[in-house]
């Protein structure tokens, strides 16, 4: 018997660490790490000890026995691994201990941000300083993508935020979410010369959610949205507005894009509303997609399958949902499928269709049609939705500086730049706000720990421009910008009561979406 890694796997490489065979691949060491959508168990190899089991953060390691039937393809995933991949072998090499250098008393550090890169950054300083650290989100609610882009039916990728929520219950830690960065005072933030002020660090994890216009004519019609806002709305984000969709129109979707947002958004879009029911997807969308009950999702993909954005994994897994069809057109000069009617509401299915781009969209008032180029032959697709995923870009932040070119923070290394390229001591971006938005959870925690590292050479070096500031004197200073900052307590009390909303009608959690609410749980609580 082996133990096997499914779908669910954040490639946090915390299995990597404790396996004692080191059959865990690709590790943080080797190609492909951070890249690869998931890591391998190599079967041969596998000892059956499980250690890898307990430490999986997200609840993706099982015995092979053990396996859903929808996972049961990853035993063939983690064997297919090794087998191109000749090169890769289990069993240790020479172990390499790193330098731990001496830093000063006192620091204090500010992490803005609670997405994955935040919550590594978060724990490596934990682990490598005694610095005090104060963490900032906008939202009331930590979590970043985790909570706001995780699909609702992959409930185990969000069980890394168990491991985050033991940070921020560190005596070290003081989390103040619900304030935001920037520069309008007036409206309550607190500015990023202020926080330079104030901390002898700050690290900015802010991610990437701007998404990237397709620039075709009809693409401002009511029904063409972007992934990023769709998953926000479907992910009870505060603020977020879901698409007009209107019952009796032809049932179907045109999602642009191959990556795996682009299938997380087929997949929830054409589940049937049945299914959706039993996770905490929001409240609003369950009632709209139920209403408008989508059948067909159709994916476009300007090259062919190989070149496709999607991993393997995300791919193979859509052939066992229930219900749900999927089809592949991939004959460049071969016969165009005719979507140009109705989707035929007796079934479900997914349809990629590569070598296809957008042309325009059509119709009266809102979206009703796409023009698509499938290998250079115009033809009509009717949809209710147009829907892009195509890359997404930071939002600049006022008082910092920002590459408008590639949609980053200007960095070397972790370490941010001014306009002129010079260091800024003391700032630092991680994740995708400083490298661009590509790769998964284990890359952004490779970047988070390695620009710690970073900040720790500054530190020792004594290149950091220590604050004169004391606690107080923030505290005071945040007091005045946002009275309704909430603590771990409110953060906590918000969980607690999301948690018993969902009890009550059999699901995870029923998550709040009206920012009102979600300080209305947290109270007025001591942080």
């Amino acid at each position: 018997m082996a133990f096997v890694i499914t779908q669910s796997c954040c490639s946090d490489a915390a299995c990597v660490s404790v396996c004692p065979v080191n059959c865990i691949h690709p590790t943080p060491e080797e190609r492909g790490f951070g890249t690869s959508e998931i890591l391998h168990i190599d079967p041969v190899a596998c000892i059956d000890c499980g250690a890898c089991a307990d430490a999986c953060p997200v609840n993706a390691i099982f015995p092979i026995e053990n396996l859903a039937p929808r996972d049961r393809v990853f035993a063939e995933v983690n064997a297919d691994y090794y087998a191109a991949n000749p090169d890769i072998t289990s069993g240790w090499t020479d172990v390499v201990y790193p330098d731990i250098p001496r830093l000063p008393d006192g620091l204090r550090v500010a992490v803005v941000g609670t997405g994955p890169s935040g919550g590594y950054a978060l724990r490596t300083l934990l682990n490598r300083t005694r610095a005090r650290i104060t963490v900032f989100d906008a939202l009331p609610t930590p979590g970043g993508l985790v909570r706001a882009g995780v699909a609702p039916d992959h409930p185990s990728t969000k069980d890394v935020m168990a491991t985050f929520d033991r940070l921020y219950r560190d005596r070290a830690v003081t989390m103040a979410t619900n304030v935001r960065i920037g520069g309008d005072v007036a409206a309550g933030e607190v500015t990023p010369a202020e926080l330079a002020e104030h901390f002898d660090a700050v690290f900015y994890a802010v991610g990437a959610a701007h998404p990237k216009a397709l620039g075709i004519p009809g693409e401002e019609l009511p029904g063409s949205t972007s992934a990023t806002e769709l998953v926000a709305w479907y992910n009870a984000v505060p603020g977020a507005d879901g698409p007009p969709l209107a019952a009796g129109g032809s049932g179907r979707a045109v999602i642009v894009g191959t990556g795996n947002v682009a299938l997380d958004v087929a997949r929830i879009l054409v589940s049937p509303p049945e299914q959706l029911a039993r996770t905490d997807i929001a409240d609003r969308a369950l009632a709209l997609l139920a209403e408008q009950n989508l059948h067909e999702v159709v994916v476009l993909g300007r090259r062919g399958p190989d070149s496709a954005a999607y991993s393997a994994a995300e791919y193979r897994a859509l052939s066992v949902i229930d219900g749900v069809q999927v089809v592949v057109h991939d004959a460049a000069d071969g016969p165009i499928p005719v979507l140009s009617g109705p989707a035929d509401p007796a079934r479900r299915r997914i349809v990629f269709l590569f070598h296809s781009a957008p042309v325009r969209a059509e119709g009266a008032g809102r979206v009703e049609n796409v023009t698509v180029a499938t290998a250079g032959r115009e033809h009509h697709v009717a949809a209710d939705l147009l829907v892009r995923s195509i890359g997404y870009r930071s939002s600049p932040i006022a008082g910092l500086p920002f590459d408008h070119d590639r949609g980053t923070f200007p960095n070397d290394e972790g370490r941010m730049l001014d306009d002129a390229g010079a260091v800024l001591q003391g700032v630092y971006v991680l994740g995708w706000a400083g490298r661009g938005a590509v790769g998964g959870i284990g890359a952004n925690k490779l970047h988070a720990v390695a620009t710690v590292e970073k900040f720790l050479e500054d530190a020792a070096a004594g290149s950091l421009d220590r604050t004169a500031a004391t606690a107080d004197e923030f505290e005071a200073l945040l007091r005045t910008r946002q009275r309704a900052v909430v603590g771990y307590r409110g953060i906590a009390a918000i969980d607690r009561s999301e948690r018993e909303r969902g009890r009550e009608q059999g699901r995870p959690r029923v998550k709040f979406t009206e920012l009102s609410d979600m300080l209305a749980a947290a109270g007025r609580r001591r942080r």
